[in-house]
């Protein structure tokens, strides 16, 4: 957990890290996923110092895993890849689809 984070979102961070180690995650990965949804939390709500406009923008973790659920763990959006093509310097990533940037990126 970030430095100065309130005792509902350390105790947030707790919930998700124990909830994905009973589902079979890793300690390690765990504790990533957790954090990367409380520090997501945190700047859509305006506690973080500093936030991504991806993070301000998109929906909130509890919605989109709630919309994803049926389909098991839906990846990163069509955005977070674009933006992770943009860092790369991808070239035609403007016109590809999802799966397109999967491949771009190296990870699909």
């Amino acid at each position: 957990m970030p430095a100065g984070a309130s005792p509902k979102r350390e105790r947030q961070y707790e919930h998700i890290e124990k909830s994905l180690e009973k589902r079979g995650k890793s300690k390690a990965e765990a504790q990533e996923i957790a954090a990367r949804t409380v520090n997501k939390v945190r700047a859509q709500t305006g506690e973080a110092r500093h936030a991504s406009a991806l993070s301000k923008n998109d929906m909130s973790p509890s919605r989109r895993g709630g919309q994803r659920s049926h389909r098991g763990e839906g990846g990163r959006t069509r955005d977070q890849l674009y933006e992770e093509a943009r860092r790369k310097g991808i070239s035609g990533r403007s016109s590809m689809n999802k799966e397109q940037l999967e491949r771009a990126v190296g990870r699909g």
